[in-house]
């Protein structure tokens, strides 16, 4: 079982559930503990979370482990791995794989890749939790949760988009201006499931973006998003006339080297609350985007 302890610093009493809660803990973690044969002990015993805390005193929650289910088949195939403790994993997806099990793939996405690794590592913690996904043809770094917990805590930094996510691109023509920010709202299209566009009635969205190189027909972009919305950077330069190379879907050309959008995820930087400090993660450009790029 994961375990992990905060020891109260300052003067003062302080009911135990606070105490956690001021560390992330959340009423549903405290349900999870409560049904799943998890804990909380004070100093090493079992507390209750009325109770209350005095200078000194060192808290600590037990979780039950996250077992294997039947939904997510277990693949041997390989994963690229940049990091990992043991709270996080964060992987270079290839492109062409997906990042979670749908109608495309139901035994051999990113997710499936990860419960094997760990499966064959005996952790006890099966459930893989995806914090960044990424589109099916868009690569590079993606970040796992290994439990629960984890993943609570960095949900909050993407709600109040605090996990710094950084883009090469390879979009179609000449951009017009060195640096730009693009801040459009993005909504799904009418009667299209897939496909998003710009429109007055979507969520707000921006995308900040630096050219990297020209090579007249196409330039490469260093991309910064400032909102996560589904498809956000090929929605954005599509929208300013310069869609991805290889981005068939929104209306890139097809003729220049590469067989799916020119996109990838090149650096990740997040807060990692359990050693309180930031952590950068790079993965190195695929090779189908060098080669256009040579």
């Amino acid at each position: 079982m994961a375990s992990f302890s905060w020891t109260k610093k300052d003067a003062g009493k302080l009911r135990v559930k606070t105490f956690l809660a001021q560390h992330g803990v959340s009423h549903r973690m405290f349900t999870v503990m409560k049904h799943g044969n998890g804990d909380i002990l004070l100093n090493g015993q079992h507390i209750r979370t009325i109770d209350d805390l005095d200078q000194g005193d060192t808290v600590t929650i037990v979780m039950p482990p996250e077992e294997s289910n039947e939904i997510v088949i277990a693949s041997n195939e390989p994963i690229e791995i940049l990091y990992e403790d043991d709270n996080w994993l964060l992987v270079d997806k290839t492109a062409g794989i997906t990042s979670v099990p749908g109608k495309a793939d139901r035994e051999n996405t990113m997710v499936n890749r990860v419960k094997g690794y760990l499966a064959a590592q005996h952790a006890t913690d099966l459930v893989p939790h995806v914090v960044t996904r990424l589109d099916r043809f868009t690569s590079g770094v993606a970040l796992l949760a290994k439990h629960r917990f984890a993943h609570a805590l960095l949900d909050k930094q993407l709600k109040v988009h605090a996990v710094d996510k950084r883009y090469y691109a390879l979009v179609d023509g000449d951009l017009p201006d060195d640096y730009g920010l693009i801040d459009a709202p993005i909504g799904r299209m009418d009667d299209d499931f897939i496909r998003r566009e710009v429109r007055a009635d979507g969520r707000a969205s921006q995308t900040e973006y630096w050219v990297v190189k020209r090579f007249g027909n196409q330039t490469l972009v260093r991309v910064k998003l400032h909102t996560g919305r589904t498809h956000q950077i090929r929605v954005h330069f599509s929208y300013l006339g310069h869609p991805l190379v290889g981005d068939e879907v929104y209306g890139g050309p097809l003729d220049r080297g590469i067989d799916r959008q020119a996109l990838h995820a090149y650096k990740l930087t997040y807060y990692d609350p359990f050693t309180q400090g930031d952590r950068t993660v790079e993965a190195p450009l695929p090779a189908d985007m060098q080669r256009i790029i040579e």
